[in-house]
């Protein structure tokens, strides 16, 4: 297990610790976590980004709602426990259907397993991909004057995304954090829409007369293009 994974794993556990430390002293449990309101979105002016405030929001045991989503956090803090110890990783949607087994901390539908994994990361300030869950679509496509070096399974590789790439480009990976940008000749990044544009583009040199990045995104961008895109 990677170091970031170890301390990601430290965070998501003392969660349950803290539910459990509340029950023992004779407490009701409780976590608290940043309210999703647009009066808490903050703009970051370090990151350029927009973050969450200081508002914050209860979760309790008090009411059944409340119990449910402690239950259902801790079984989903057990899952993420197991699959990065075992080196897995699942979808979103595969968590959806493996909840099917924990009897009634189980999911009635999907948008609750996904908004459960949201607030792991508000509480936690890590991404989803260090809990090791990735997006059930495709990452996009990069050609341009740009060399990265890429963390894969057998060990780090360098790619020049025009050099060492086929008309089909360099496909974005699910986790962009395994992406380091070495050097470049670009003056500019265009974001395409559609195949079509972006083939055409490519058929006529557009990257290698203009220096440009080119980045198909496939209609709506997956969470991995966004994130390549604004870094």
């Amino acid at each position: 297990m990677k170091e970031i994974e170890e301390k990601c794993l430290k965070t998501l556990l003392k969660i349950p610790e803290s539910i459990y430390e509340q029950m023992k002293d004779g407490r009701i449990p409780e976590i608290e976590i940043a309210t999703r309101t647009k009066q808490n979105i903050e703009f970051d002016e370090q990151s350029e980004v927009w973050v969450y405030g200081d508002r914050k929001s209860v979760r309790s045991a008090k009411s059944v709602k409340g119990a449910y989503q402690l239950l259902r956090m801790a079984y989903v803090i057990g899952f993420l426990k197991d699959q990065l110890h075992n080196n897995k990783s699942s979808t979103l949607r595969e968590l959806y259907y493996i909840s099917e087994n924990w009897g009634i901390a189980k999911f009635n539908e999907q948008p609750e397993s996904d908004r459960l994994i949201e607030d792991l990361e508000i509480i936690t300030y890590f991404q989803r991909e260090h809990f090791h869950i990735r997006p059930e679509e495709d990452g996009a496509t990069v050609v341009g004057p740009i060399r990265i070096r890429e963390e894969t399974r057998r060990g780090f590789r360098e790619i020049h995304c025009q050099e060492d790439v086929g008309e089909g480009g360099y496909q974005i990976p699910v986790n962009v954090d395994k992406i380091e940008f070495l050097d470049h000749d670009a003056k500019f990044v265009i974001a395409i829409e559609t195949g079509g544009m972006r083939d055409r583009l490519i058929e006529n040199g557009f990257d290698e007369k203009f220096n440009a990045i080119i980045v198909h995104l496939k209609g709506q961008p997956a969470r991995s293009t966004r994130r390549l895109l604004r870094r």
